[in-house]
């Protein structure tokens, strides 16, 4: 098995672009897991399809918290910050990723990324890892992935409806009297709305 020291030097050597990628990446995400590759194909995948320029924003839902977000707030600056990134974390290693709409589009084409459990199938070691039915390391797990390439993933495409921007507005909680972000003419924040249900019940 190689070591992964290895595998990112054979990486630098056969494919340039795609290690300028991970070179930003691992530091950011502390190594190079098999899920921050797919994250990083996922991206390259989505960039293709949707045809994405340099300097043009992407805004991305992840289906999962693990690892596959990190190449979009790396690479992209897609963060849950500035609301590029959102994780509605079903458990699944997919992303729905779109460009910035014009102003004034009620929806826009998106496209949803996922790892195919019918392609993995074609790479036995990479489908017991994805299945869960084998303990397996990155070390082992990487070098199938690089060698797959995009082959192992699906996608489809999805309207995405816009949400519409509404004006902010900042009210004092009438419990604790620190300023929130009023959004159904509430008088409480969450956090004292919150414990005052857990009181009652």
């Amino acid at each position: 098995m190689e070591t992964m020291d290895e595998i990112l030097e054979k990486i630098k050597v056969e494919n340039p672009e795609l290690f300028s990628q991970v070179e930003k990446v691992v530091p950011f995400h502390g190594f190079l897991s098999s899920g921050a590759l797919i994250g990083i194909h996922m991206l390259n995948i989505a960039k293709r399809i949707l045809d994405v320029k340099e300097g043009e924003r992407i805004y991305t839902l992840s289906e999962t918290y693990n690892c596959i977000p990190d190449p979009f707030q790396i690479l992209e600056g897609s963060t849950t910050g500035n609301k590029r990134l959102r994780v509605h974390d079903t458990g699944k290693m997919a992303v729905t990723v779109n460009k910035q709409a014009p102003s004034g589009i009620a929806s826009i084409k998106g496209v949803r990324i996922y790892l195919d459990p019918e392609k993995t199938k074609n790479y036995p070691k990479l489908h017991a890892w994805y299945m869960n039915t084998k303990k397996l390391r990155h070390e082992e797990v990487v070098p199938v992935l690089l060698e797959a390439g995009e082959n192992v993933y699906s996608y489809e495409m999805v309207d995405i409806d816009v949400p519409v921007k509404k004006k902010k507005t900042i009210k004092l909680c009438q419990k604790c009297n620190e300023s929130f972000i009023q959004r159904n003419n509430e008088v409480l924040c969450d956090a004292c709305n919150d414990s005052q249900t857990e009181t009652t019940i």
